[in-house]
């Protein structure tokens, strides 16, 4: 280590910083605040502004929020892929290192939970309602796009090349296209984030807020301005990285119940559901809005009774239903197809890994802007708040236990529940002839698929139950970590707080449906996600230089 990495490691050990000391204290009739000057003015006020500005320009933003999105993604695609794979690299390289016997919290620490209590946290609030919109949408579209006439032409969105003509060859592309977007990477963007929050909260007594995880290098600066600025570009990841999954859970949702309960012809224009027109049959846009505020409730009541009573049982209930739902589809659907298809997918992904984690001179432009890019984006955009939550359940692990848990276990889960949903229906488009799946819009797709199973009235709303607690644990989860960023670290903030903040995530949500759909919601997410991507590759370094010095300091 040079002696300028000593001297900030070495710094770590004498930190003079009481949490929250920054803070602003103040009781408003029943109301009281315990808020971090100046990171809550800033970015309450930034949020409210962004709202009332797209409520008042829908246009110009819909214009706006297009032009970000194309404008990023062509021109730093290779940027995004590039730090994604850092960061598992990066992972990895702790796990088998020395410095992954280093434990969070002290030597003595115990873990605060049991391993089912925690993995259902961390994966319900890290990859639910995602896996519920693109379990069978994307790996069927991957697939479609694959066995395509026209698949590897510059038009085309099938990743390297496609498999044209040839349906096992796009099936297995396909699924290890989507796994490596749900697999090592999203996690390894997660694990460098928790795991420098929870090193630095619990081994060093810092506030849990995103810009302690700079100390070693920054110094006392994380607390004046430098701080500020990161822990205020955290909370604008994190508040529209929500919204974008938020967006997504409000669109299947209501497509689920279009889909089960809708009466009426789309063709003619009449369908509805519970007395709202949907138009098109995909679910009208006051609906959405409807459904976003009674999730957004559901999840303030959520937060009001705090982690464990709220966010633990909803995520071990819901890991439970999922885990029923994913053995259903299983047993019930093409069993043996799918082991088969599963183990040529794993083995694809990571044949293909070389291709589909090149940052240069692709030929695939359509896959790795359109999809990948903004994966990787939407994933950065994720990481203070799933980060965050993850490093306030990991006390007591050792960072090996913790990698390892956090990097390779759910990346298992996400690639078996690729293999499982969008292998049956890719199964169903190539045995059974069956292409209601791949013809109908992504938030349909998965019903589609479970309307050729039995019991499919039951499975599909299951389905939606799903997601909609997914949507709850992640407002929720969502709402205390922004509430822990800018109360300066305390995680024992005053209620009215998260609740403030659970309130704008619904309201950033629906401006954004509001503003553009889908389109305005990933765009955002991939604006937040590309400083906050330069940031996290900082963090490694971070990261780095504190473990190396505890671990000598242990030795």
């Amino acid at each position: 280590m040079s002696d300028q990495s000593s001297k900030a490691a070495a710094s770590i050990e004498d930190i003079d910083y009481e949490v929250g000391q920054d803070n602003i204290e103040a009781k408003v009739g029943p109301i009281g605040f315990d808020i971090h000057n100046p990171v809550f003015v800033i970015a309450a006020i930034a949020v409210i502004l962004f709202v009332a500005i797209t409520v008042l320009m829908p246009e110009q933003a819909t214009t706006a929020f297009n032009g970000i999105r194309t404008w990023l993604t062509s021109n730093f695609s290779w940027f995004f892929i590039l730090a994604g794979n850092i960061f598992v690299l990066f992972g990895l390289a702790i796990v088998v290192s020395p410095l992954g016997n280093v434990r969070l919290g002290g030597p003595d620490a115990t873990p605060d939970y049991g391993y089912m209590g925690w993995f259902a946290m961390l994966f319900a609030a890290g990859m639910g309602i995602g896996l519920m919109f693109y379990g069978v949408s994307e790996p069927l579209s991957h697939f479609s796009a694959s066995v395509a006439e026209g698949a590897g032409s510059p038009d085309s969105w099938a990743p390297v090349g496609g498999a044209a003509g040839d349906p096992q060859a796009a099936a297995e592309l396909g699924l290890s296209a989507a796994i490596y977007h749900w697999a090592l990477h999203p996690w390894g963007i997660y694990a460098v984030v928790a795991l420098a929050l929870a090193f630095f909260s619990y081994n060093r007594g810092m506030p849990l807020a995103i810009r302690t995880a700079f100390y070693p290098l920054f110094g006392d600066r994380v607390w004046g301005w430098t701080g500020h600025v990161i822990d205020i570009i955290a909370v604008f990841a994190t508040l529209f990285g929500l919204a974008t999954s938020l967006g997504i859970g409000a669109e299947q949702a209501v497509a689920g119940f279009d889909f089960l309960f809708g009466t009426g012809s789309a063709e003619e224009g009449t369908r509805s559901v519970f007395g709202f027109s949907t138009g098109d049959g995909t679910g009208g846009e006051t609906l959405k809005i409807i459904f976003i505020c009674i999730i957004t409730a559901m999840a303030t009541a959520s937060v009001v009774t705090g982690l464990d009573k709220g966010v633990k049982l909803l995520s071990e209930a819901n890991l439970i239903l999922a885990t029923l739902l994913l053995a259903f589809v299983f047993f019930v659907g093409p069993t043996g197809e799918i082991v088969s298809t599963l183990g040529s997918s794993l083995a694809g992904y990571i044949t293909h890994m070389p291709e589909l984690a090149n940052p240069f001179g692709r030929e695939d432009t359509n896959f790795a802007e359109g999809w990948t890019s903004f994966y990787w984006a939407w994933w950065i955009s994720w990481s203070p708040f799933v980060g965050m939550f993850i490093a306030r359940v990991s006390r007591g692990r050792t960072v090996r236990e913790f990698i390892v848990c956090v990097l390779l276990i759910p990346s298992l889960v996400c690639a078996i529940w690729m293999g499982v949903f969008g292998g049956t229906a890719i199964h169903q488009v190539i045995i059974d002839g069956f292409s209601g799946a791949a013809d109908a819009d992504l938030p349909v797709q998965l019903f589609e698929m479970l309307s050729q199973l039995p019991l499919a009235s039951i499975t599909s709303l299951i389905g939606i139950v799903l997601v909609i607690v997914f949507f709850v644990t992640s407002s929720d989860s969502g709402s205390l970590v922004i509430d822990t960023i800018t109360a300066g670290g305390k995680t024992d903030a005053p209620v009215p707080q998260r609740v403030f903040w659970c309130v704008f995530e619904g309201l950033v949500a629906i401006v954004l449906m509001a503003g553009g759909g889908l389109a305005a919601l990933q765009a955002m997410a991939v604006a937040t996600g590309f400083p906050f991507a330069i940031l996290l590759l900082l963090m490694c370094v971070s990261i780095f230089v504190a473990l190396r010095h505890e671990w000598k300091t242990q030795r």
